[in-house]
């Protein structure tokens, strides 16, 4: 008997799905029929390859409302939150097909002059195999964000959700179906770990991954002996938020900046803000605002009315393992990190000044902020500079010349200035450096790692001049 992969709303704790757990014979079946399917995938050329992606865009928008639903109660985020997530899934195509042309698409130009009339080119290729491996965080928006640059550069796929949101994927990948995705181009392997090893290792061509650090350190060190695969690691981070010479006039606004940059999603974005760094003795204002709105944060189930600010973690194993990992940080409580529901995963906002302490440079992925106050702006830096990691960093205050400062100095991969943490762009690169990344950005340079160039040189007849030494 095979065995079952069960998918549980978190908010209440009930039966949402269930499905086989995908052996490593299964994985290496469905690697098998990707690769049978990809040549011709290919070979139907990107005008077909596009028409299915749009097509794919068309149904995710005519089951706008089933898909957040789902999302919402899979992952126990809100409703809102989850439609904003389904909505950026169908954005993704157009920004994907742009990024294509400009990034990956074919060139072709005179070659320096030759009398022959040769011409140079460039053009691209797809790795052909591909494995996607999903978070539960973002489970739509996040392999979405490899899958469409992926398929439109030609290649097949072979997708294993996260294993605490299996019903997402499997949905999702019934929509591409409907699209008109060709049978093999896209499949779906269900599982925790041992499913996800298991793909690692198949015959693929590459791995695309989105996930914690840890995981992503023991992907590089498994494709260290397979230099011929390409690997996509998007990670975590320990993201800095330095507030710094604020008017009175801005306290408010960069209290509800620095709310939302640590708060929104229930701390479950790689970019949220886990580290506020603020000048020490200057701001008593904005320590009470932001006190003030986490106090007032609504906290319920997706479908609540009126709609929360946030929902629950994933799971009470999540939840468990923040209060302990919290807990072990012995600094000035602001406010405690609380479980709200006996035997759920609601967790109330905390706050914790550990000024002076030596702390964990981990991603504690959570509402959870710790504040550290410094007495100069070159302190502030080498604080937010403090961390393994190199995700997002902002900065809230300042003036241009500041900002300035902060940006060239920042070690990160999306660096704000009066914005959130987590607010990045999906026409823009996203990715960071150190353990939050290997160098090979997603979102708008997806399509950098979703083919490879080559570069040729061109003519209709054999022709080179006579080389020196050659009689």
């Amino acid at each position: 008997m095979s065995e079952t992969l069960q998918s549980t709303r978190p908010h209440e704790g009930s039966l949402l799905w269930e499905g086989p757990v995908a052996s490593g014979a299964d994985v290496a079946a469905a690697v098998a029929r990707a690769r049978a399917a990809q040549p011709g995938w290919f070979a139907a050329g990107p005008e077909a390859r596009i028409a299915v992606v749009r097509a794919f865009k068309a149904v995710v928008e005519a089951e706008a409302d089933a898909f957040a639903r789902l999302i919402a109660a899979e992952t126990g985020k809100p409703l809102w939150e989850a439609r904003t997530e389904v909505g950026s899934v169908a954005a993704k195509v157009e920004i994907s097909i742009t990024a294509h042309a400009e990034r990956t698409g074919n060139r072709e130009a005179p070659f320096q002059a030759d009398p022959a009339g040769a011409r140079q080119a460039l053009r691209h290729k797809p790795h052909g195999v591909l494995a996607v491996l999903g978070p539960y965080n973002f489970p739509a928006h996040l392999p979405n964000g490899h899958l469409v640059p992926a398929l439109i550069a030609g290649n097949a796929i072979v997708f294993k959700p996260s294993e605490l949101t299996p019903a997402t994927g499997a949905f999702m990948a019934g929509l591409w179906a409907r699209a008109g995705l060709p049978d093999g181009v896209l499949t779906v392997v269900q599982g925790s770990g041992a499913t996800g090893r298991a793909l690692a290792a198949a015959d693929t061509d590459g791995l695309l991954f989105t996930g914690s650090a840890p995981t992503g350190a023991a992907l590089a060190r498994q494709f260290a002996e397979t230099p011929h695969r390409i690997l996509a690691l998007e990670m975590g981070g320990n993201n800095p938020l330095v507030a710094w010479d604020l008017a009175d006039a801005d306290v408010e606004a960069a209290a509800l900046v620095i709310v939302q940059s640590a708060f929104l999603s229930a701390g479950q974005r790689c970019t949220c803000a886990r580290r506020l760094i603020i000048e020490d003795g200057t701001q008593d204002r904005l320590m009470d605002a932001i006190v003030a709105l986490a106090d007032g944060l609504v906290i319920d189930q997706p479908f609540a009315e009126p709609q929360p600010f946030m929902g629950c973690v994933i799971s009470n194993q999540a939840a468990d393992g923040l209060l302990d990992r919290a807990g072990a940080i012995h600094g000035k409580t602001i406010r405690p990190l609380l479980r709200l529901k006996e035997g759920l995963p609601f967790l109330t906002p905390g706050l914790v000044d550990v000024t002076g302490l030596s702390v964990p440079d981990d991603e504690l992925f959570g509402p959870f902020l710790q504040v550290i106050r410094v007495k100069t702006f070159e302190r502030a830096m080498a604080a937010a500079n403090a961390t393994r990691f190199g995700l997002s960093a902002a900065l809230l205050g300042g003036d241009r010349a500041l900002y300035d400062r902060f940006w060239a100095g920042s070690r990160a991969g999306v660096v704000n200035w009066n914005r959130p943490t987590n607010g990045a762009a999906s026409n823009a690169p996203f990715g960071g450096v150190g353990l939050s990344g290997n160098h090979r950005p997603s979102a708008y340079y997806a399509a950098d790692y979703c083919a490879w160039p080559v570069a040729s040189v061109e003519a209709e007849t054999p022709f080179i001049a006579r080389p020196m030494g050659v009689r």
